[in-house]
């Protein structure tokens, strides 16, 4: 096989397909780079070692036998350990629910093993899926490969940083409020927000879902290359019954006009000069690339942000407050109570004007983008913040909660939502965020392609270094 950096998921699939390399030599080869790496940046928190080979030894046999290995043949991957996988505690970051062991795989992880994908460990997330950091009590602190000064990102922070490693191939994610856009963003990678309902979602063990959940929360890929992005994602989003609000649309909606709109500061952010200048950048080779780019505001993202916390923090309330307490996790405590001081007061007369306000601001953005299919803006006002920002002080949190206006206002609308990798600044990563209509991944991955080929490729990282 290649070098690390060249082994991609479209790369594996097709040497384990054609029987260049074996899917067991593929999953011993990452599970020492585990062994070797992993113990410094503390990415995945779940060993699944054994399974592992066993799955990749299964797999084996039936090419042997002449059976189709799937899409994501040998493929390694990371699932978080806020996912359902059975045989694995669904701990979310929790001592509370350690002893949770799933009974059933998550839809998600039903369809990436469907694929081919070998499950080579379970990835960390801090407590509740809080924050854009990645700590907790039980599993302790994720550190980012590219800079160890830096957040890895959050929720799906240890995902990113297995990715950045070179740990795994795929690392599957979950968004709420950026929980794949911001670790891709901070470890210097690629990640895909889906719309709503496009990858099916059901934790069997667990309590359904509560309703900002239901419209706001999302799995999805990180990954070193565009084209992984797309072969992974397009395993996840196969139609499992478990999940009602799932929808079974081609992934390729057909044509579009290349025209975008590009917001340098949406609604008033205050954007740092590196990530202006990754926005322009962005701008230009899409021009040079046939595209039609125009600066323009686009539609009210703050009053998305709004809904998305006052939705977020009314499932928290019903959901999850007297096990913060249990918990006694301090880092989520505080960070709650900044959300909460942050939201309106959540009763049924707010909760319903946001809803009704909900549908009102999807109708503008729709519209929108029927001009313009494209939206470039930032992923964060800021390039990634230092390791535990967000608990330093309450203006500290003010700042950071702030700086992720953008990842929060388009899980409150369900938009489907790409941060593209395009360099480092100051020795942290930088990069974009591409924004289109309903269901159209594949127009957001296609632009992503054009400016991953026009620019810049992510590579793995050996600790700490940026790769």
């Amino acid at each position: 096989m290649p070098v690390f950096n060249d082994i991609s998921a479209v790369n594996i699939a097709k040497a384990v397909s054609a029987k260049t390399i074996s899917a067991t030599e593929i999953t011993r080869v990452h599970l020492e780079r585990i062994k070797a790496i992993n113990p410094t940046i503390n990415a995945i928190v779940q060993d699944c070692s054994s399974e592992a080979i066993a799955e990749a030894e299964a797999l084996d046999a039936r090419i042997a036998n002449g059976e189709d290995p799937g899409p994501l043949a040998g493929v390694p991957i990371t699932i978080k350990v806020n996912v359902d996988q059975a045989r694995y505690p669904t701990t979310n970051g929790l001592r509370s629910m350690e002893k949770v062991i799933a009974e059933e795989d998550s839809p998600v992880v039903s369809n990436l093993r469907k694929a081919g994908a070998i499950i080579v460990g379970r990835s960390n997330t801090p407590a509740f899926s809080l924050r854009w950091f990645t700590k907790n009590d039980i599993h302790g602190q994720t550190l980012n490969p590219r800079n160890q000064e830096i957040t890895p990102g959050g929720s799906s922070g240890g995902a990113s940083a297995a990715v950045a490693a070179g740990l795994c191939a795929i690392g599957q994610g979950t968004d709420i409020a950026g929980s794949i856009r911001y670790p891709a963003y901070a470890c210097g990678l690629h990640g895909l927000r889906p719309t709503i309902g496009r990858v099916p979602a059901f934790n069997a063990s667990a309590p359904d879902r509560l309703i900002g959940a239901q419209l706001m929360a999302v799995s999805g890929p990180i990954a070193r290359s565009i084209e992984d992005i797309q072969l992974s994602f397009r395993s996840m989003m196969v139609k499992d019954v478990r999940d009602p609000w799932h929808r079974s649309i081609s992934y390729d909606s057909g044509p579009f006009e290349k025209r975008a709109a590009l917001t340098l500061a949406p609604d008033g952010l205050k954007v740092c000069a590196e990530v202006r200048n990754a926005l322009t950048s962005t701008a230009m080779h899409l021009e040079k690339n046939g595209w039609i780019v125009e600066e323009t505001k686009c539609p009210p993202m703050r009053a998305a942000a709004e809904i998305n916390a006052k939705l977020w923090m009314a499932d928290m309330k019903l959901g999850a407050e007297k096990l913060l307490s249990l918990e006694g996790e301090v880092d989520s405590q505080f960070v709650y109570q900044q959300m909460v001081a942050d939201a309106e007061p959540v009763d049924l007369e707010n909760i319903m004007k946001a809803l009704q306000m909900r549908i009102s601001l999807i109708r503008q953005w729709e519209i929108f983008l029927q001009t313009w299919p494209l939206l470039i803006c930032p992923v964060s006002g800021e390039l990634p913040f230092d390791q535990q920002l967000d608990v330093k002080s309450e203006a500290d949190f003010a700042k950071v909660f702030e700086m992720q206006m953008p990842q929060r206002a388009l899980p409150a609308l369900g938009l489907p939502a790409l941060a593209v990798a395009t360099g480092y600044a100051n020795r942290r990563p930088v990069g974009v965020q591409l924004v289109s209509g309903h269901f159209r991944e594949d127009l957001l991955l296609k632009a992503g392609a054009t400016l991953e080929a026009a620019g810049h490729s992510p590579k793995v990282s050996d600790p700490f270094q940026l790769g």
